[in-house]
């Protein structure tokens, strides 16, 4: 690891540990921080999550806190300009925590059994091959075990026997009528000082 990498995973672990207690104490998980050089400005993005979802209110919120905290502690990130993304998960996730599994419930996903002593049931509910995909929709989560309804056959499958979960993009589903779309809020960060114009703003919608 070069000393360049060093710094930047160190600083990394200092910014996850300044944003996380902010994070927690307004209700929601930090799913992912990521510091990415860009020439002279780096972009810091920060990845919240929640059972109830996250709303476009909810990352401006959440922009205006990150923001302070960098603020009152600059020297953690440094004087030197940066973009502070503060952001809702996609559907492209992997499936790998417990909490991921049950805010997953409805919807379709793709995963392998990896255990070798469970076999994944094939498409067709049938018995499938050690570590074949698994493709089926999330009728429940326990706390240690994801039902999965394969084939209008459900299966009962214990967490650790399963892989990171992948969610299948579906279109015109009918449980999406009146939920809060996905998005996202650039909010450019100069020098530790917040700044919140028209032009700093980035609106894209993700499904839920």
């Amino acid at each position: 690891m070069s000393a360049n990498s060093a710094g930047s995973a160190a600083t990394q672990g200092r910014l996850t540990a300044l944003v996380t207690p902010v994070v927690r104490g307004a209700g929601y998980d930090l799913e992912d921080l990521i510091l990415t050089p860009m020439g002279r400005r780096s972009l810091l993005r920060v990845v919240i999550d929640r059972d109830d979802g996250v709303s476009l209110d909810d990352i401006a919120q959440m922009s205006h806190a990150v923001a302070d905290v960098l603020d009152e502690d600059e020297g953690v990130i440094g004087k030197a300009p940066y973009v502070l993304e503060v952001t809702s998960p996609g559907v492209d996730r992997p499936l790998t925590e417990p909490r991921h599994w049950r805010r997953a419930i409805g919807r379709l996903v793709e995963v392998t059994v990896v255990s070798k002593g469970s076999v994944a049931p094939a498409v067709d509910g049938s018995a499938g091959s050690e570590g074949a995909p698994l493709r089926g929709r999330v009728a429940g989560f326990d706390g240690t075990a994801v039902t999965l309804s394969v084939g209008g056959v459900e299966h009962l499958v214990p967490l650790i026997d399963l892989g990171a979960g992948k969610i299948q993009l579906e279109f015109n589903r009918p449980d999406e009528a009146g939920k809060q779309e996905r998005s996202q809020r650039q909010h450019k960060q100069k020098k530790g000082r917040a700044s919140m114009k028209s032009e700093d703003v980035v609106l894209s919608a993700e499904e839920k």
